[in-house]
């Protein structure tokens, strides 16, 4: 979605470089582009951050650390009754 902010910005780009164009046209062309632009790096930047952010679902909650922290200790009491 993001790519066609860029080609938005290209094209105010190219109709603000019509010479046949009266001044406030090509400054509210070249406004465009500016805000195009901004909106295609944003969108960008935005879709590069979200692609590398781990999964949620990974996450573990309170209670599971709990159980796990148990379990861990319960392993680490029968080595030591083994020992």
């Amino acid at each position: 979605m993001h790519w066609l902010y860029l080609l938005a910005s290209i094209a105010c780009l190219a109709l603000a470089m019509v010479r046949t164009m009266p001044t406030l046209g090509v400054l509210v062309f070249l406004a465009g582009a500016l805000g195009f632009m901004v909106a295609w790096v944003l969108g960008w930047m935005s879709s590069r951050i979200s692609s590398q952010s781990r999964d949620i679902s990974h996450i573990l909650g309170p209670e599971e650390l709990r159980q796990m922290r148990e379990q861990a200790e319960a392993r680490k009491r029968a080595q030591e009754g083994k020992d």
